[in-house]
């Protein structure tokens, strides 16, 4: 008998392993995007091409970040920031859930004991006498293991797997997003310092220049006019100061956010010694590849793509719905009528209840249940071509600013050299009493003008640069698994 429960057993189980799967089988949508990025005058060939296969995504940010300033804030935002806690601690979570609902999969076995005591009053009694029975049960137990035989179970399974593995990828999405925060806060740090630097030079210079039409309006050499165009810019600078006083703070302030905790002595001194943008902190050839490798690089369109393997299992579950469930309880191991006779031979015992349900009647509900199912992964067929759209956009933008942001940035710098050679002659003419000094002050705005956009538009290359090295998928490992693929550092 023991040995037919068990063979029953055995055979329930393999039928339960090789259960059929009602799920549509997965395609992946078409990208709804070109074959390859857009050309044209914005978008200049860099000539970068990946070493051996190499891609962006596979450079390393301490490779792609070789400033060790900025390396020691990467590392301790990706140590410490409560976001990537959070996405981190749900993906736990999701692991958990999923090895719960795969636990369905198989059998649910335990050992029980038990007791039963029962009176039976006279009256009652075929003896015509009152009695007490005692039994006593100890086993194996199986409860209500529900047999997959149409796949309901495994496509729960698959959509709870999917899951998991999408918010593993949010994770990684998450971790890329925070490294680029970091290195684009550190950098406006440094513009920002340096526009202070420029601004103090500038305030001390309208301080000279305000006294100096002070003593020419007292000795009647100036116009009021021009005494007061020099106070406007004196105040001007004044208010500059203050402005980018407050944003170096602000800048640290969101800088402490990100890496999740307080800055040490010796970070907060390299900070304030951080003054100046470098040109060439970063790589500028970066291969951009094709469209098609944004597939397997980018974190969010791989979450996006699991979302919809999730949603089709899914649908494998509302099919299995419709089909007969099979669940098996059972019970093996001993009985007795005294609590000393449990392990006497003869005592075994065992029972075995298999239950069918086959759905007749539900009200509609489980057709709604199909439908629903069927609109849900329409839903997130629509969000995985979004997020492929969104990411050829993200790439196609940030190709167009590597293409005309170095050209902004020359020209820039020859408007910077006009301005300061307009200024240089305007106030030699002033000093040989050719002009007056409003031309002069004119000419000192423009500058300060030209050099602030000029450090402006420095910043928005090397940020520029941090974006495209993040849509790109880089970001997700800390070293470059080929030294040749390392790029090379612009100038």
């Amino acid at each position: 008998m023991k040995l037919q429960m068990r063979t029953l057993l055995s055979v329930s189980l393999a039928a339960a392993l090789a259960g059929c799967s009602l799920a549509p089988t997965y395609e992946r949508p078409d990208a709804p995007v070109d074959a390859a990025y857009p050309t044209g005058p914005a978008y200049k060939a860099d000539g970068s091409q990946a070493a051996q296969g190499m891609s962006t995504a596979d450079i390393g940010w301490r490779d792609f970040f070789g400033d060790p300033l900025l390396q020691q804030l990467i590392e301790l935002s990706l140590a410490n920031n409560r976001d990537l806690r959070v996405a981190a601690l749900n993906v736990e979570a999701a692991r958990a859930q999923y090895r719960i609902q795969r636990a369905d999969l198989m059998p649910s076995v335990g050992v029980a004991g038990q007791e039963s005591a029962q009176r039976t009053p006279a009256d009652l009694s075929p003896s015509g006498r009152a009695t007490t029975s005692h039994s006593y049960q100890v086993g194996a137990a199986m409860s209500a293991w529900e047999l997959d035989l149409f796949g309901r179970i495994r496509s729960l399974s698959d959509k709870a797997l999917e899951s998991y593995l999408a918010l593993d990828e949010t994770r990684t999405a998450t971790q890329l997003t925070l490294i680029a925060e970091v290195a684009n806060a550190y950098l406006t740090l440094r513009a920002d310092q340096e526009l202070l630097s420029l601004t103090r030079d500038t305030l001390k210079s309208q301080e000279d220049s305000f006294k100096l039409t002070q003593q020419s309006y007292d000795q009647g050499l100036s116009t009021a006019l021009d005494l007061s165009q020099a106070e406007v810019s004196l105040r001007t600078a004044q208010r500059n100061l203050s402005q980018y006083t407050r944003q170096a703070a602000q800048d640290r302030n969101a800088l402490t956010l990100l890496v999740g905790q307080p800055m040490s002595p010796e970070i907060s001194a390299a900070l304030e010694q951080a003054t100046k943008l470098d040109d060439g902190m970063l790589p500028t050839t970066l291969p951009a590849g094709l469209p098609s490798d944004l597939l397997a690089r980018r974190p969010d369109i791989r979450a996006a793509e699991h979302q919809l393997k999730g949603a089709n299992a899914n649908i494998g579950a509302a099919r299995a719905a419709f089909f007969p469930t099979i669940s098996l309880t059972g019970q093996a191991g001993t009985a007795s009528a005294s609590l000393g006779g449990l392990f006497e031979g003869g005592s075994g015992a065992w029972s075995f209840v298999p239950q069918i349900t086959v759905p007749i009647f539900a009200g509609g509900s489980l057709l709604a249940g199909l439908d629903l199912a069927k609109v849900q992964k329409n839903i997130q067929v629509a969000q995985y071509e979004k997020s492929i759209q969104t990411g050829f956009r993200e790439v196609a933008d940030a190709l167009a600013g590597r293409g005309t942001l170095d050209d902004q940035i020359q020209a820039q710098r020859l408007l910077v050299d006009a301005n300061q050679r307009a200024y240089d002659v305007s106030d030699q003419r002033f000093r040989q009493g050719i002009d007056d000094y409003l031309s002069v002050l004119d000419s000192q705005r423009s500058l300060y003008s030209a050099q602030q956009a000029l450090v402006d538009t420095r910043l928005a290359r090397l940020s520029n640069l941090v974006t495209l090295y993040k849509v790109l998928g880089g970001g997700w490992t800390e070293r470059t698994a080929t030294a040749q693929a390392t790029p090379a550092t612009g100038s």
